[in-house]
């Protein structure tokens, strides 16, 4: 989570964050759970196609800009970091009229709706990568943040975390917190369940048994390591020596890890970002693209084994992406924010 790495560094620098979330939403309660204060608002987004709902969300728009008004002059703001998203609007609205400065963080290969809308009225919007049309001193290239978690995590600590011989080769396959039907069937068709090498398995929570019954009544192998969802996910790509997976933000977690990867990008993603982010990673010579109509069992056990076959490769492939991955840029973005604010 991007906004949480950036409040990560900021913390460190001894500056105050909060949080502001939309009520009962996907990723209410993650910054309360890491000790930062937390305000909640209700706000809901708007649907894509034409729906009663959007006009119930366009009233808690309104009223979301006055209730962050009030939250901004509560916790005495300096400075108001956006991460995107439908709450970034009324909350960036709040701070301009309260004429505090916004700094805008875009995570993906694509500007989003909101980071759009709000992007005149901030001071600065940190990209991820560079965005065609974006250019001038409003936009500063500063790679994706990454947490903590993913800068300090080593192969060491990682084969210590799963219980792996220094010595093992060990496959990765994630195919995001949801998980991916395609990735998950091609992988167990392609390494089965006693594999050559120990495979560490993340098939999302809702596709985690669907993805067991695959094997059979015997179920994965003591080699085939079969999970739904991971706590300590940066420790699993430290762990590998080679890691397939989709293409979303956790590119980012590959390249300053240094792994070298297998990328099949979800082919309905917005603005098709994913196949985006692979290309970005592809073209540093740090990863291999398997485009998701050509994830099958065979194709994807041929690539393993060409991969796992050419150890030169693999290592030039790792360094590729340590050499592209921008492990600073939390630390970077925190430094910028503390300029504006000061300012």
């Amino acid at each position: 989570m991007p906004a949480l790495a950036v409040a990560e560094a900021l913390r460190d620098r001894a500056a105050e964050v909060a949080f502001v979330t939309a009520t009962g939403r996907a990723g209410t309660g993650i910054a309360a759970a890491q000790g930062f204060p937390e305000d909640s608002i209700p706000l809901q987004g708007f649907r894509r196609s034409l729906s009663l709902s959007n006009l119930r969300t366009a009233a808690m728009t309104v009223l979301a800009v006055p209730r962050a008004i009030r939250i901004v002059r509560r916790r005495d703001v300096d400075a108001v970091v956006t991460g995107g998203g439908y709450m970034a609007g009324p909350v960036a609205v709040a701070a301009w009229l309260l004429r505090r400065p916004i700094v805008a963080l875009e995570a993906d290969a694509h500007i989003g709706l909101a980071n759009r809308m709000i992007a005149p009225l901030c001071r600065r919007v940190a990209l991820a990568f560079p965005v065609a049309g974006r250019r001038g001193r409003r936009y500063i290239v500063t790679g994706r943040p990454v947490g903590r978690s993913v800068r300090a995590a080593t192969r060491t600590s990682g084969r210590r975390r799963f219980g792996i011989a220094p010595e093992a080769t060990v496959i990765l396959v994630v195919g995001g917190s949801q998980g991916a039907r395609s990735i998950n069937q091609a992988a167990v068709e392609a390494f089965g369940r006693t594999p050559p090498f120990t495979v560490i398995h993340i098939a999302g929570r809702r596709q985690v048994e669907a993805t067991r019954a695959v094997f059979g009544d015997e179920g994965p192998g003591p080699d085939y390591r079969l999970e739904g969802f991971l706590d300590d996910l940066p420790e699993a790509i430290a762990a590998a020596d080679l890691v397939v997976s989709r293409s979303g933000g956790s590119v980012f977690e590959l390249a300053a890890l240094g792994r070298p990867s297998i990328l099949i990008p979800y082919p309905h993603a917005t603005a098709d970002h994913q196949t985006t982010n692979a290309r970005w990673l592809v073209g540093a010579g740090a990863a291999v693209m398997l485009p998701d109509e050509e994830c099958t069992g065979p194709r994807l056990r041929e690539l393993v084994g060409a991969l796992l076959s050419d150890r030169p490769r693999l290592r030039e492939m790792g360094q590729a992406a340590r050499e592209v991955g921008k492990p600073e840029a939390a630390d970077r973005i925190a430094e910028l924010i503390l300029g504006i604010a000061a300012r």
